[in-house]
């Protein structure tokens, strides 16, 4: 019942929030099981979403099909909804090749690299501020911190060109916390905000599983 994860907020800091929320009853009771499952490792392709990442947030992010999805655990209505951290690779035509240079052959900075593997925060589920009715799985990219992209976006976070149709090759790694509804676009951007830095924190650790998701992003 998706409306566990729902919780209002008013008075409270979102970084107060956040930390409550992480330790709340739901998230110790249910993240054993969710260890159980990940890493969860998708491809698919990215298809257009309701574009509120980019124009509401400033925070964009790549819808992941349904349709063209494979998946470690079985179907996209199987997954476990959650705020999520991860990998990612974008692939564009079909080629692991892409190089992300105009015809020019000069550096194009807002396209994305095939060859490159980004950290990324992943949403899974029904996004309760806006009361979604159908699951979406959305994960953001976030380019390395001198990447000329990497602040580029109308809140300062990355700002990639378009991966409508491209294969993406996702591997979700770790459980952040679980879906929350927000008094607001404003909290809701401060969450993502702190979900992103922890994403990158998380990302850099030098262990086992990080060093082997990061390897089969690159591959596949």
């Amino acid at each position: 019942n998706r409306e566990e994860f729902v919780y209002y907020w008013d008075k409270k800091s979102v970084q107060e929030e956040l930390a409550e929320k992480r330790t709340h009853k739901y998230h110790l009771n249910n993240q054993p099981n969710m260890n159980q499952q990940l890493p969860i490792r998708i491809v698919s392709k990215v298809v257009r979403g309701y574009g509120r990442g980019s124009k509401d947030l400033g925070i964009p992010t790549a819808n992941v099909s349904r349709d063209n999805l494979t998946c470690s655990i079985g179907s996209f209505d199987e997954l476990p909804t959650g705020i999520y951290w991860g990998y990612a690779r974008i692939i564009a035509d079909g080629s692991s090749d892409d190089s992300g240079e105009n015809k020019n052959g000069q550096e194009n900075n807002n396209k994305i690299s095939g060859r490159e593997v980004y950290t990324t925060a992943v949403s899974i589920g029904y996004n309760p501020t806006y009361n979604n009715k159908e699951k979406t799985v959305e994960p953001h990219l976030i380019a390395e911190s001198t990447h000329p992209q990497r602040h580029a976006s109308s809140t300062g976070e990355t700002l990639f060109g378009d991966f409508y149709d491209k294969k993406i090759v996702l591997s979700v790694v770790g459980y952040l916390r679980p879906e929350l509804a927000f008094e607001g676009l404003e909290k809701l951007t401060l969450a993502i905000k702190k979900d992103i830095e922890d994403a990158c924190r998380l990302a850099k650790e030098d262990n086992a599983t990080n060093k082997e998701e990061r390897e089969w992003v690159l591959l596949h």
